[in-house]
């Protein structure tokens, strides 16, 4: 079949929204013709220098930008550059519009950004149009805002207010109830995008990894059994949770075990001063950003991950633990809720703060006293992500999807 894909963000090497737009755009051109929709300035140049070297016959890339605040996205804010992809989605319209009418497409695909709370104007073409997947509708529990200072607490009255405007805007409205299938990232968003007129919604994360990442991964070899390391791997944002990491640490009162925290960002400082005020200072190593090399050397001395994202969509760095073999403790909330699973992990209820640290506390003391728990759930991860996380599984699902909408359509 012929298959086009919006993807305003798309890059090989890339994870986040780059590499979701090109691991989905090469794997579906693994089983039919596909016609990729992308920014000009972001990425061709890298696609072009990734397409020389290894060859896809069936992708094909259609560059441009919107004349319309045409380099507004490079101000750098998050705000500008919401405003550029709302008008791109326009001009990707007419874009593709011409394109259908000289080649013909079977179905189209919006990819990028996983987002649901913002229109894609390709589902006005005469075929069948698949949304996502789409993220976003997580919210923090409002018991764990007691924690976030006032610039945190703007920050997430404004991401539900943008959100909420996005969800009422008639063209996303109309986004929803045009999709022949909605792909949603997890049980929130997938509410929310039922709510917005959708009856077809399947859940599917937007990570992935592929066979070559997965084999790297399972060769990241298993610790000494002393002393027991956790990890963080994360953007030091209040959202990430690694205050209640750290409390849950600190509350556990392991003689023999560390925790490890890679990654910078606004509350570096702030997790700093936590941890020294819960006495475990020492304990607690913060080894600020490092490459992606050194960032798996870390996790290959450390033997659980520590995850406790207040709303992901997504949740990479759970899936690259659980290749490595690493059990991984994360909130039942959100993208990390959805691929970590009772034999690969702990889930925690986040009713309410004090008994999310306990129950993560106690999660800990389970799993450090216990080492042959660890390479049970390492290996229950392995096996979880290759029967279900990687990326040519993902192009297998949407080729069959195409089928029975096209059969049905």
């Amino acid at each position: 079949m012929k298959i086009l894909l919006s993807a305003y963000s798309c890059e090989p090497g890339r994870g986040s929204e780059p590499g979701v737009g090109w691991n989905f755009a090469r794997e579906i051109a693994r089983h039919h013709e596909v016609w990729v929709l992308t920014r000009t300035e972001e990425s061709q140049k890298a696609i072009e220098a990734e397409l020389a070297r290894n060859p896809v016959p069936n992708l094909h890339f259609v560059y441009f930008t919107t004349p319309i605040f045409g380099n507004f996205w490079k101000l750098g804010q998050s705000g500008a550059m919401q405003i550029h992809y709302y008008f791109w989605q326009i001009t990707a319209y007419f874009v593709a519009r011409r394109l259908h009418q000289e080649i013909g497409f079977d179905v189209v695909q919006h990819v990028t950004f996983v987002k649901y709370s913002g229109p894609s104007f390709l589902s006005l073409l005469p075929i069948p149009f698949v949304w996502g997947p789409v993220g976003g509708g997580e919210s923090a529990p409002k018991p764990f805002w007691q924690a976030f200072n006032w610039k945190n607490k703007v920050y997430e009255i404004l991401r539900i207010l943008v959100r909420s405007i996005g969800e009422n805007d008639p063209f996303t409205l109309m986004t929803a109830r045009r999709s022949a299938v909605v792909y949603s990232t997890t049980e929130d968003t997938a509410v929310r995008v039922k709510k917005m007129g959708c009856s077809h919604v399947k859940i599917l994360s937007e990570s992935g990894l592929s066979q070559q990442e997965i084999d790297l991964l399972a060769q990241v070899p298993q610790p000494d059994s002393s002393p027991v390391r956790f990890i963080s791997m994360a953007r030091l944002l209040h959202w990430k949770g690694i205050h209640l990491g750290l409390q849950a640490f600190a509350q556990a009162k392991l003689p023999d075990a560390e925790y490890w925290i890679v990654g910078d960002g606004a509350e570096f400082q702030r997790l700093q001063n936590l941890a020294a005020s819960l006495g475990i200072a020492k304990e607690v190593k913060f080894w600020g950003r490092l490459p992606r090399q050194q960032t798996l050397e870390r996790l290959g001395e450390c033997h659980v991950l520590v995850h406790p994202s207040l709303h992901d969509s997504g949740g990479w760095v759970c899936l690259e633990a659980m290749a490595a073999g690493r059990p991984v403790i994360c909130l039942d909330l959100g993208g990390p809720a959805q691929q970590v699973t009772a034999e690969t992990g702990f889930k925690i209820l986040a009713n309410n703060v004090e008994q999310t640290i306990a129950d993560m506390a106690a999660a800990m003391v389970k799993i450090a006293g216990d080492a042959e728990l660890r390479v049970t759930m390492g290996e229950a991860g392995q096996r979880l992500i290759r029967q279900n996380y990687t990326w040519e599984a993902k192009g297998q699902l949407l080729s069959e999807l195409y089928a029975q909408i096209v059969a049905c359509s």
